[in-house]
This record gives C-alpha cells, sequence and structure tokens, in this order.
C-alpha cells in the first residue's frame, strides 16, 4: 500500500481576526454554492483531499495538496466562486501549512480561534463541514483524521482548563442589551427574521427573559413554520415584513440573503407610526441583512456581529490564564498527529515550526 504524502497539508482562509466586516461579506459563501465548490476542489488535479469551512465569520478551505500549485489553484477557485478578484484575497487571506494548520484546526475546534472565545458553535460546524465534505467524497485519511483528531482535542481542552468559564454567548449578550433599552420584555414585540442558528438562540434567549410576544419569517415558508412552531411562535409571511415593522420592538435578522433585506426607509416609515418608541436591530446575518446605516436612525439601535462579540469577550483579560493552559494542551496533540501522519509519509520535518 503506497503512504500518503504529506507534504503539503495546507489551509487559506479569511477570518474576522484579519478581514474587516464589510470585507467579509464578500466572501462570505452562501450554503447553496458549496457544493459546486466542492466539485471543483475534487476535480483540480493539484491536491487529492479538499474541505470546506463556512461560517459567519470565517472561510477556511483545507486541502492535502498533490503539488506546489496548490495554492495558486485555491485561489483562482475561490476567485470564480465568490465573483471576487485575487487581490482581496492576497490582500486578506492567511496560509498555513502542515503543523501550523494542525495547530489552527485543534484550536479552532477548542474554540480558541473564535470571536466569542471559547464559544462551542463552532466545534458543530467543523463536524458538519466534515460530513459535508465527506458526502462529496472530498476527504481522504489524512482531513478525516485531521478534523476527527480535532474534536477529540478540543473535548481535552474544554475538560481540563476553564476555557468556557464565564463564557456568554451572542445570545444572551444580544438579550442582556434588549433588557436595558426595554425594562421588563414582557410587552416586547420580537420578530425573527431566518432560520440561522444563531438567531434561534437569540429569539430563545430572550424568551428566557421573559418575551412572550414573538414571530417568525423566512424567505422559505416551510422553514418559518416549522421554527415557529418550535418556539411556540407566530408566523409572518416574508412578503409582509415591510409592511408590518411597527409592530415590533425587536427585530433579530439571520437570513443568508445576498445582500440586505431591509433598509433605512423601511424604518423610517415605520418610525412614523411610532415615532417615540424603540427598535432594538440584531443583525447575525453574513453578508449583513440590516442597511448599516440604521444607526444613524434616531431610536434605532443597531448591532452587527463584531458589536456583540467585542461586548462578549470584555472579560477576555481574566481567562488569559486558562487560554495559555488550553494552547499547551492542544499544541501537545498538534505535536503528537503531526509525528503520527508523518510516520506514514515521507516528509521531512520543517524547520521554524512553533510547536
Amino acid at each position: 500500500m503506497s503512504k500518503p504524502n504529506l507534504q503539503s497539508l495546507f489551509v487559506l482562509g479569511c477570518s474576522h481576526h484579519e478581514t474587516p466586516l464589510e470585507v467579509r461579506e464578500r466572501l462570505a459563501l452562501s450554503p447553496d454554492k458549496i457544493p459546486a465548490l466542492l466539485q471543483e476542489l475534487r476535480e483540480c488535479r493539484d491536491f487529492s483531499e479538499s474541505l470546506v469551512l463556512s461560517t459567519c465569520n470565517r472561510l477556511e478551505i483545507y486541502v492535502h495538496a498533490r503539488n506546489e500549485n496548490a495554492q495558486q489553484s485555491i485561489r483562482e477557485i475561490l476567485c470564480r466562486s465568490l465573483n471576487i478578484k485575487n487581490e482581496l484575497l492576497v490582500a486578506h487571506a492567511y496560509r498555513l501549512h502542515n503543523l501550523s494548520a494542525i495547530q489552527h484546526a485543534f484550536s479552532l475546534a477548542a474554540g480558541l480561534d473564535s470571536q466569542i472565545l471559547g464559544e462551542t458553535e463552532i466545534l458543530g460546524q467543523m463536524k458538519q463541514a466534515l460530513a459535508t465534505a465527506q458526502e462529496f467524497e472530498n476527504t481522504g485519511s489524512i482531513l478525516n483524521r485531521l478534523f476527527e483528531k480535532s474534536f477529540q482535542t478540543a473535548k481535552i481542552v474544554r475538560t481540563q482548563t476553564g476555557i468556557d468559564k464565564g463564557q456568554v454567548s451572542i445570545g444572551n449578550i444580544a438579550a442582556d442589551l434588549a433588557k436595558r433599552i426595554f425594562g421588563k420584555l414582557q410587552n416586547s414585540r420580537v420578530l425573527l427574521i431566518g432560520s440561522g442558528e444563531v438567531g434561534q438562540r437569540t429569539a430563545q434567549a430572550l424568551r428566557n427573559r421573559g418575551v412572550q410576544q414573538l414571530a417568525v419569517s423566512s424567505r422559505t415558508t416551510q422553514n418559518a413554520e416549522h421554527l415557529a412552531a418550535q418556539l411556540d411562535a407566530d408566523h409572518l409571511p416574508f412578503e409582509q415584513i415591510h409592511k408590518s415593522l411597527e409592530q415590533f420592538d425587536i427585530v433579530i435578522s439571520s437570513t443568508a440573503a445576498p445582500g440586505l433585506i431591509l433598509r433605512h426607509e423601511d424604518f423610517r416609515a415605520a418610525r412614523r407610526v411610532r415615532p417615540a418608541q424603540p427598535f432594538f436591530l440584531i443583525d447575525l446575518a453574513m453578508p449583513r441583512d440590516l442597511d448599516p446605516s440604521l444607526n444613524k436612525l434616531e431610536n434605532c439601535y443597531l448591532y452587527n456581529l463584531d458589536d456583540l462579540a467585542a461586548i462578549a469577550n470584555e472579560n477576555l483579560a481574566r481567562r488569559n490564564a486558562e487560554c495559555e493552559q488550553a494552547h499547551v494542551l492542544l499544541n501537545a496533540q498538534a505535536w503528537q498527529l503531526w509525528l503520527q501522519l508523518r510516520r506514514r509519509s515521507f516528509m521531512p520535518i520543517e524547520k521554524n515550526q512553533n510547536v
């Protein structure tokens, strides 16, 4: 049996660390585009395995490359898929090889690289990315092993450190902000647009703080009706949103729409009906659903993902010691996997690798 060649385990990615929100919007990959991208990656002769991880805060392509042309091929494929210029990727993308790629995947699964330190949603997103890539037969022994081991390492880190202690979610932050604005939330009316998981969690957090009047809307009627039943909420047809905004105090939007679904003029019209009552707007979408200029409208309080994450990480300094311990654990696990994979290849240890 031939041994797999590990000489080009490689990651190309963009995330909230290096890339501003307005650029991440241009790099956002809608779920319906992932199958075509996986197919194009699979058909490329420059790598034998590939996987796409796309979340609201990052886009990463993992490959096991056959030759030195792999990096250029990934950029070309991504540019075609996203209809962007190569210069945008060059300016904002990071590139990780071999041990550094393993360390990154482990850190990611443990929530150490997340916008909200220690969050667990990324683990589910990585598992889904692996399952999708396996479904399309894009992965093999290298990437399957990398991701499965990253899931195991994440469990070790969370068990042996306090990385997730004191961690607050986007949903809880948004719900607490709503409480500051409206006081008691029993009489607040909430509209959830879209069926994204973060939006659902935010709606549930508001429920837990006393919200009783909740409506759900989605571009797909079946999804909206199903989610409304789950949340014990009303269903508002998507085409009626613009004419119904004045009925709601809090609007949470988390669709996969390619552009804005609610603009400045929509809320300006709603404000004429209720000039003295504030709107609390939570945009959890990537690309954004709500017009950024809404912040300039009187009595409109608009928060996006970056805003909420900044609030959530205010207690970051208190958890630095746990972060350091977590990194020691995951780096040790990454080094073990690197050695295991090297034994199955002829790849020499790279110089200047930080272990």
